[in-house]
């Protein structure tokens, strides 16, 4: 299903990692479809409530958990910088579908990096 949101296909997902060569574009760019997923998912789906939509979330976190390998693989890591920017693009997602009272931090509650 195609994302309809203009927010979202407009949106620079991780642009941050995609600048610093620390970060390989191969994972980060399966870092960017996890979260092109989510929106997806969140748009098929509709959650009808912020607990819906940590179920969404957290899965998302999942896969960037299972991330970890790919970048340490690379000669990168999950580190501060990546953290930030992968929060705030779950942050940006739950705002864009509405969910502005989201919790940043249970958005990704999940995650292990």
């Amino acid at each position: 299903m195609p994302i309809s949101n203009e927010q979202v296909t407009a949106h620079p997902f991780l642009r941050g990692l995609y600048r610093d060569d620390y970060y390989p574009v191969r994972v980060v760019d399966l870092g960017r479809g996890i979260l092109l997923r989510l929106c997806e998912r969140i748009e098929a789906e509709r959650p009808a409530d912020l607990a819906a939509l940590y179920v969404l979330t957290h899965a998302a976190t999942e896969e960037f958990n299972d991330l970890q390998d790919e970048f340490e693989a690379a000669g990168s890591e999950i580190e501060t910088v990546a953290r930030e920017e992968m929060a705030e693009d779950f942050w940006f997602v739950a705002g864009v579908y509405g969910f502005t009272d989201a919790d940043a931090e249970e958005l990704i509650a999940t995650r292990d990096w």
